[in-house]
């Protein structure tokens, strides 16, 4: 009888050491993965915001190059109307293209989506609501 009393414990505390070492991996896992999208999502910031600054750059440099000209071409008719136009246009687009950036901010992803997700999962799983 004491035998099998032993026996339980020691099946016991072996199934404990089981779980520990599952939900220590699981848990492993899911770092890993949230540490990939950080990585993934740092990457691609850094990769955006040196080619907008580089496309900002050119674009700004381009338009003041192309105000100075269209002024050069209207001096001596129309330099108020040219500078007043392109005043104008640029303000626009510059306009336009803030609303624009404003939308896409507003409907960029989720961060950690995926890991997220795997989360929900392991918690069902747990809970015993697998579908």
């Amino acid at each position: 009888m004491a035998e099998l009393s032993n026996n339980n414990g020691e099946g016991l505390l072996v199934s404990l050491k089981k779980l520990t070492a599952t939900l220590i991996a699981i848990v492993h896992t899911r770092i890993e993965l949230l540490s990939t999208d950080l990585e993934e999502g740092r990457e691609r910031l850094i990769s955006l915001l040196a080619m907008i600054f580089v496309a900002l750059f050119c674009l700004c440099f381009g338009m003041v190059l192309l105000a100075i000209l269209v002024v050069v071409l209207f001096w001596d008719t129309h330099r108020l109307l040219a500078l007043g136009t392109l005043t104008a246009l640029f303000l626009l687009i510059g306009s336009v293209l803030g609303f624009m950036a404003l939308r896409a901010l507003k409907d960029m992803p989720r961060m950690f989506e995926a890991s997220l997700a795997e989360l929900v999962k392991d918690h069902q799983a747990l809970d015993g609501k697998q579908e």
